[in-house]
C-alpha cells in the first residue's frame, strides 16, 4: 500500500471533538475593542463590560482580534469591571454555541 492511500484512509476517520464551556464563575464574552498589547474591552453575556487581559501563560498561545468570542474569568477583586481571558473560541465553536443558544450574537 502506498503512503498516499494510507493518508486517504485516515482522512475519512471521524474526529472526536469536545466544546469547552464556561465553568462556574466564568462567562462568555465578545471582544469590542483592543486597548493595548494584552488589554481588551469585552462585552460579557451577563450584560457587563470588562477590561480584560491575557495572562502571561497564554500570551503566545492564541491571538485575539476584535469580534472574537472568548471565555472570561472575572477577578475576585474588581470582578465587575476586570477579568482574564482564558479561552478563545474558533468559528466552529461559535456556531455550536449559537446552536445550543449559549450566545446570541
Amino acid at each position: 500500500m502506498r503512503p498516499r492511500e494510507r493518508h486517504d484512509e485516515r482522512r475519512g476517520a471521524p474526529i472526536a471533538y469536545r466544546l469547552k464551556l464556561p465553568e462556574e464563575g466564568e462567562v462568555v464574552g465578545k471582544i469590542l475593542k483592543c486597548v493595548g498589547a494584552t488589554n481588551f474591552v469585552v462585552e460579557c453575556n451577563d450584560g457587563k463590560q470588562r477590561l480584560c487581559t491575557i495572562p502571561g501563560r497564554f500570551k503566545r498561545r492564541f491571538w485575539i482580534k476584535e469580534n472574537d468570542t472568548v471565555i472570561v474569568k472575572p477577578w475576585s477583586v474588581q470582578g465587575e469591571t476586570k477579568g482574564d481571558i482564558i479561552w478563545r473560541y474558533s468559528l466552529l465553536d461559535i456556531s455550536k454555541l449559537r446552536e445550543s443558544r449559549r450566545i446570541s450574537w
